[in-house]
């Protein structure tokens, strides 16, 4: 066997075989932690902000010198830029110095601390991953600090990149070709490296525990994308069977993608739209790459996180025009802001909740936020006009937050009109069925909205009332319960009755064993993370409404989720094999019995 196996969270699917290559090891054991005399507290407090200031000034640098495949990532360093810039890290920083008459290097240290407290109590996985961002800024300025170099070596033959952590600035100067994977100690599913590795299509493993401590420079390792593992110094056995997998999923992945711009229509005539999930611009190429025929779901947070202020009508605008025109007629979703107490902006502080999920969140937070919410809106109808557009509210709970919510976006139309702005007037707008009373109240609302896209990832917490972070409950998070499939359906059913379309986003879209039960329920379209969208295309193209009809039936008429789980899994591995033989390299066999 392999001389040690760690694991960590996949984020780009695949497998690389070859040598590791460090480009950077955290630093932070290494800092120095000395104290200071009071006459040269002030030349500390000078060094820290010279080395702020030199770290951001390198970092525009790089953004004007990122290479073609990269150019994409431009507002993540912009991002990162915003966070040097800012004066929260620098100011505690100062503090440090100042009162404990400390190094800067400690000082910083025990700012990213304060930041890394605060940062934990936010339940949100997305915003709570941005703290990297703050630590891979504080590693620059450290080495600033140190008069330690942040550039690459020259890399010599294809190498598995291995460091701490990485943003697009560190990867300017990679020669890409070079690089067979991504693995990284820090990060998240939503953290950047996994954004850089999807948009690369390498494979990439994050957050993985001990790698700087079991993996050296130069040591032969295979990196399996699929589940999450790193072998180290494999054997025999493991590199021929590794190869063999390799091969495959690469061939897989090529046949896949040869077709991915035919429509997603089965056999028999039967056309779902496959759209994609983004929350990053950046991202848009990727949607384009593999064949999405829209934007289901434009995610609008990213754009209120990482300032000190708003963002005007003006920036919103811009940014939703320029993503409308870059989709040249393809239909874009915009969410309108699903913030709340755990996805919180500094200008409204960062309320306590007891229970987030059901507090001051999503459309209940806009609707107490009127003016935050115009500025969003007034930006969404003015972009509209460069495409095909439509926008949403997320976490309609009835009929009263919909028709407050129509009664802001009316008044905003009335405001346009009078300045005299070209915008949008007659822009669709629907609502994301996610609570359990929008399910049960589906045929009421479907009458006052163009169309419905339901967010099954909360349909799902909610319906069950699981927590699926949390992993003493995470084994009840179950996509094929009797309770979320009917809720599903009564809610498809709901909307045709009611004339209108209806979507459905979430995890649920890009699982292949979910597809065929979809198509039996006849849902308009799916939209899903761009990289899942070549191999659900082709699992919808190879079967037909006949063949989902029934299962659906069938399973309809089960009464419990392991049931259900046997009767897919033995339905549709027959049915797809080659289709899922990567897919169920993912799962565990005890989540489908």
């Amino acid at each position: 066997m392999a001389t040690k196996v760690i694991t960590g969270i996949p984020v780009s699917s695949g497998i690389a075989i070859g040598k590791a290559f460090f480009m950077n090891r955290r630093l932070y054991g290494f800092i120095p932690r000395q104290s200071i005399a009071a006459d040269i507290v002030s030349d500390e407090v000078a060094r820290l902000e010279e080395s702020i200031a030199r770290a951001a000034a390198e970092l525009s640098e790089v953004r004007e010198s990122l290479p073609p495949e990269l150019r994409d990532h431009a507002l993540l360093i912009d991002s990162h830029i915003t966070i040097l810039r800012d004066p929260k890290l620098a100011k505690s920083a100062r503090f440090y110095i100042e009162d404990m008459r400390i190094n800067a290097e400690w000082a910083l240290l025990k700012a990213v601390k304060d930041m890394e407290q605060a940062f934990s109590a936010i339940k949100d996985d997305y915003i709570r991953d941005r703290i990297q961002d703050v630590r891979l800024m504080a590693d620059r300025v450290l080495s600033k600090l140190m008069g330690l170099s942040t550039g690459l070596k020259a890399i010599e033959g294809r190498v598995i990149l291995l460091a701490h952590d990485l943003a697009p600035s560190d990867t300017a100067g990679l020669e890409v070709d070079k690089i067979m994977a991504f693995t990284t100690a820090e990060g998240g599913k939503t953290s950047h490296t996994g954004i850089l590795a999807r948009s690369l299509q390498i494979p990439a493993i994050v957050g993985v525990v001990g790698l700087e401590d079991n993996v050296q420079d130069g040591q032969f390792i295979i990196i399996d994308a699929l589940k999450g593992r790193i072998l180290v110094e494999p054997n025999e056995d493991e590199l021929a069977r590794y190869t063999d997998l390799q091969n495959r999923f690469e061939s897989y992945q090529k046949n896949i993608h040869r077709n991915c711009h035919q429509p997603g229509e089965t056999i028999d005539g039967y056309r779902v739209k496959v759209m994609a999930n983004i929350e990053l611009f950046e991202e848009v190429a990727a949607v384009l790459d593999h064949g999405g025929e829209g934007i289901g779901l434009y995610r609008t947070e990213y754009s209120y996180m990482n300032r000190k202020t708003l963002p005007s009508e003006d920036e919103l605008y811009e940014e939703y025009r320029d993503l409308a025109a870059i989709m040249d007629g393809r239909k874009v979703v915009y969410r309108t802001l699903d913030l709340g107490s755990d996805k919180y902006m500094s200008q409204y502080g960062q309320t306590q909740e007891r229970n987030p999920a059901l507090g001051l969140r999503s459309i209940r937070f806009c609707l107490r936020h009127k003016e935050m919410f115009k500025t969003q809106l007034r930006a969404i109808l003015r972009a509209s006009v460069e495409g095909n557009c439509a926008m949403m509210y997320p976490m309609i709970s009835g009929l009263r937050e919909l028709r407050e919510a129509n009664k802001v976006l009316f008044e905003v139309k009335q405001e346009l009109k009078r300045d005299g702005l070209p915008h949008a007037s007659d822009i669709p707008v629907g609502i994301m069925v996610e609570l359990p009373s929008a399910v049960m109240t589906a045929e009421l609302l479907a009458r006052e909205v163009d169309f419905f896209s339901i967010g099954t990832n909360d349909l799902i917490q909610y319906s069950l009332g699981i927590d699926r972070t949390n992993k003493d409950v995470s084994y009840l998070y179950q996509p094929l319960h009797p309770a979320v499939l009917r809720s599903i359906k009564l809610v498809v059913d709901a909307a045709h009755q009611g004339g209108i379309e209806v979507s459905l986003c979430g995890e649920v879209a890009s699982d292949p064993f979910c597809i065929p039960i979809l198509l039996g329920m006849q849902i308009d379209s799916i939209s899903m993370n761009p990289q899942a969208i070549p191999g659900i295309k082709r699992i919808i193209r190879q079967t037909t409404m006949d063949e989902c009809k029934e299962l659906l039936r069938r399973i309809l008429e089960c009464r419990t989720v392991t049931r259900i789980n046997r009767l897919v899994m033995d339905s549709i591995f027959q049915r797809f094999p080659e289709e899922l033989t990567f897919y169920s390299s993912l799962l565990d066999v005890d989540d489908f019995v």
